[in-house]
């Protein structure tokens, strides 16, 4: 990647950057400037290396939905759930910023650098405070999720184990007054151990886009598509539930879809708006 980044010294920073309990002496940028995207509202979506099916899907529907309203997202361009949360903005068109912990001229990993050459020629930005030439260390992922924290007005995070590295970014967020959200998961999957701790301890439980949207203090009126948009195992569990059948084991019975599948697909139905939670297991059309 040819890089002729524009280097903007701590001055220079936005003030939710320089603001910060040790900001950073200097970022140095690619794409668009992030002096030109301070009033938009932006979205920290972090997460698990190791982001399971559940994961991957609950990360990609409110990433694109956020991303269609105009929000930026921005994550660390790791493997998991930061990929997958850049991807979701480019497949939406949206705008997402990539903080990187090495320098501008060496993607980490490397083998995210399609990834990173995407956002830029989607009209994104990648952002490091590593000048050319330095090394990756242990410690430029920890200091990397101070900024990710910084950058955003609301973290977001759907999956997480017990010692994610994404429990650092949360604490960056509380310290900086961020709101941290997080998504409820199964007591039964590690990776989601994280996540509901997070709730234990008070981050904000997302069951709907629309508690993002809440806390970045924006009012949407839920707009119902005129034809069904979801992908095929959607299509025919909402199908199911319209018929009258609404209880989780008889809808993986009837469908025939495994019964992890069926979990992950409720919830995307839930977050889309499609459907709701009516207790005990039974689904309702919202």
């Amino acid at each position: 990647m040819k890089v002729n980044p524009l280097t903007l010294k701590l001055a220079d920073l936005p003030d939710r950057i320089k603001n910060i309990s040790h900001p950073p002496k200097q970022l140095y940028c690619l794409g668009k400037p992030l002096t030109k995207t301070i009033n938009i509202p932006t979205v920290a979506v972090i997460g698990s290396r190791k982001a399971t099916l559940y994961g991957r899907q609950i990360t990609h529907d409110l990433v694109v939905q956020l991303s269609k309203q105009g929000i930026a997202i921005v994550s660390g361009l790791a493997f998991g759930i930061d990929s997958y949360a850049h991807c979701a903005a480019l497949e939406s068109g949206g705008y997402t910023i990539a903080v990187l912990p090495s320098p501008l001229e060496k993607i980490y990993p490397a083998s995210h650098s399609q990834i990173a050459e995407q956002i830029l020629l989607n009209g994104g930005t990648l952002v490091s405070e590593y000048r050319a030439g330095t090394d990756v260390r242990n410690g430029n992922f920890i200091a990397r999720n101070r900024l990710i924290s910084a950058l955003a007005d609301v973290l977001v995070i759907p999956e997480a184990a017990k010692n994610s590295g994404s429990l650092h970014t949360a604490r960056f967020g509380l310290e900086q007054g961020k709101t941290v959200m997080a998504v409820p998961g199964s007591i039964n999957s590690p990776m989601s151990e994280g996540t509901n701790n997070l709730i234990k301890s008070g981050a904000i439980p997302i069951t709907d886009v629309e508690d993002i949207f809440f806390a970045l203090g924006i009012n949407r009126q839920a707009k119902k598509p005129g034809t069904f948009q979801g992908t095929l195992e959607e299509e025919v569990i909402f199908n199911l539930i319209c018929q009258g059948i609404r209880e989780q084991e008889s809808l993986a019975l009837v469908s025939k879809l495994p019964t992890p599948q069926i979990g992950s697909t409720l919830t995307s139905l839930e977050l889309k708006g499609y459907i709701r939670p009516a207790g005990a297991g039974n689904w309702l059309v919202a």
